[in-house]
């Protein structure tokens, strides 16, 4: 039986169970290669949005009885609400055993305010015109099944994968834009509000940055997702 890591907080956002482009398989890995004390899970992670008895694959049922066996196990879950996973704001604050539901979550580490939520409330696409998001949803969920089919292709071909959906992302102005919006924003109104850190999801787009203002500075940190980056944040000691 291998070590398993032992860690102070490990941060996933962004599984999106439930979805094709859902890799819960290479997460499974993941989470039985750590040992943390405390779980959070920051948004997403099982997209309510696109929910369909039809496709939740018995890779994606595992993960949840990962998380579940972990908690009976001792480690404190903190599940924090994403858009994809909304419906669940309504049990916000609700405690059962060792797993927790919140809107967002504030941590003493080390002497320093870490501040953490999923980052939809600062989407004003989701905020002003929901349907439209849920629509790009489809439509990025979409475009993973397309990038999976490519990419069977040219590995037969001997050719490297791509990335389809950051490929779009990438040239497209508007999205560039709103990413580094969506940071400066975050990032500003945690140092407003004296956060040394600030750790949120949502975007897909994994990061640790320290961004700083005339008023001072945070660590930006982002969580990234399990479709394309398969990637976590740990705090260890």
């Amino acid at each position: 039986m291998k070590t398993k890591r032992k860690i102070e907080i490990a941060v996933i956002s962004d599984v999106h169970l439930g979805t094709y482009g859902c890799h819960a398989k290479q997460l499974l890995t993941y989470l039985n290669s750590i040992k943390p004390k405390r779980l959070i899970l920051n948004g997403d992670i099982i997209d309510i949005w696109q929910f369909s008895k039809r496709y939740f694959p018995k890779s994606h049922l595992k993960v949840i009885k990962k998380i579940m066996d972990m908690s009976a196990d001792g480690v404190k879950i903190t599940y924090i609400t994403g858009n994809h996973d909304e419906m669940l704001r309504k049990f916000s604050d609700m405690t059962i055993g060792n797993i927790s539901i919140v809107d967002k979550l504030v941590l003493e580490l080390n002497g320093k305010k870490a501040w953490f939520f999923h980052g939809d409330v600062f989407d004003i696409s989701i905020q002003n015109a929901k349907w439209l998001a849920k629509l790009g949803g489809y439509g990025y969920d979409l475009l993973i099944l397309i990038n999976q089919l490519t990419n069977r292709i040219l590995k037969k071909l001997g050719k490297e994968k791509f990335s389809l959906s950051k490929k779009v992302k990438n040239s497209v102005k508007g999205a560039i834009k709103f990413v580094n919006d969506y940071e400066t924003v975050i990032s500003d109104l945690a140092i407003e509000n004296g956060y040394d850190y600030v750790i949120c999801g949502h975007i897909h787009q994994p990061k640790m940055e320290y961004r700083e203002n005339k008023y001072g500075k945070t660590l930006y940190l982002n969580s990234g997702d399990w479709i394309e980056n398969f990637t976590a944040l740990e705090y260890q000691f």
